[in-house]
């Protein structure tokens, strides 16, 4: 039984958070397809088919569209949320995997993993105005909220590449653990988290300096080592909490943002990847690949409430209220 269908079923309606009006919208890899579920009712509701191997997905600001990656067909799609429809396909470069929407929402900064290049492309018009020369493997990308970074990792260099997006440039470089494969700004722009696959690790980078503020191995018990791969990464936005999916350790890590020490250790399905907040930042939600489910988190208690099945390989995941 679900935690909100413990309650009485005359306060069932009441006791619904804001934050569970969200649409939820989920790539499925394998099925080459994007899931929509109800989080209100915590219920599959369709999926759409929108072409080979979909994986990163952003929401625009005024939720009208989505941004997918569709890998196998080297571009992303600018989907309608109302009735679905491509609106346009985007130059992405080959093999598009993670982007980010600039703090503007007027560019799509892509990852060429293949190509070791970051595209950037014009939304309005819809081309690609610059190919940014970074490490090998680019993976991780993000956006400060104030603008004035952009932030690519490389798998093999390991390395973050600082962009400046006023010169579309690349101006400095830090060298981090192996295989850094996330990033993600704080909400005033002040610190960067950056997780380490191999490394098993999380450093926490002062975006000022560039400097470590710490690094975090991350040590679940019962779980051997060579499991726990970091990946995803969200820091809420009171830099209260962050939160890590640990890959195949099948776990998240909550990391209190101002001590810099794990909390907790939460429990979730097999190969969780990626992660989002609810509208409101009281709910949050996982992919799990293997498992082929969601799993959503109750942020006020720290619990997994429940993990639903959406389709086989999800892999990205936003909310739109």
């Amino acid at each position: 039984m679900t935690k909100l269908s413990m309650g009485l079923p005359l306060l069932a309606g009441m006791i619904l958070s804001p934050a569970h009006a969200d649409t939820l919208y989920v790539t499925l890899e394998k099925d080459n397809a994007v899931a929509i579920v109800d989080a209100a009712n915590q219920q599959l509701v369709k999926t759409h088919e929108v072409g080979q191997r979909p994986r990163g997905i952003a929401l625009s600001p005024d939720g009208r569209h989505l941004f997918v990656a569709v890998s196998d067909d080297n571009t992303i799609l600018k989907i309608d949320t109302g009735d679905f429809s491509v609106k346009a396909r985007l130059p992405s470069g080959d093999d598009p995997e993670t982007f980010v929407l600039g703090s503007q929402a007027d560019k799509l900064y892509v990852s060429n993993e293949d190509d070791n290049l970051v595209t950037v492309i014009d939304i309005v018009s819809g081309a690609a105005i610059k190919k940014i020369p970074v490490g090998v493997e680019p993976e991780g990308i993000a956006a400060s909220p104030d603008g004035k970074w952009i932030v690519s990792t490389s798998e093999t260099t390991n390395m973050v590449h600082w962009i400046d997006p006023a010169t579309l440039e690349v101006v400095a470089n830090t060298l981090v653990d192996p295989r850094p494969r996330a990033a993600a700004f704080s909400e005033d722009s002040r610190q960067l988290w950056v997780t380490s696959e191999i490394g098993g690790s999380l450093s926490v980078i002062d975006v000022e300096s560039k400097q470590f503020l710490k690094k975090i191995i991350f040590e679940v018990p019962g779980v051997s080592s060579g499991t726990i791969q970091p990946v995803g990464v969200v820091i809420d936005k009171h830099r209260k909490h962050g939160y890590v999916a640990l890959g195949p350790a099948n776990r998240v890590a909550v990391v209190d943002a101002a001590t810099l020490e794990v909390k907790k250790y939460l429990l979730v399905g097999q190969r969780v990847w990626n992660l989002a907040f609810s509208s409101d930042q009281k709910w949050l939600y996982t992919t799990n690949g293997v498992s082929n489910d969601i799993s959503m988190i109750d942020l006020e208690d720290l619990e997994v409430v429940k993990s639903l099945y959406v389709g086989r390989y999800p892999w990205g995941v936003v909310a739109k209220p």
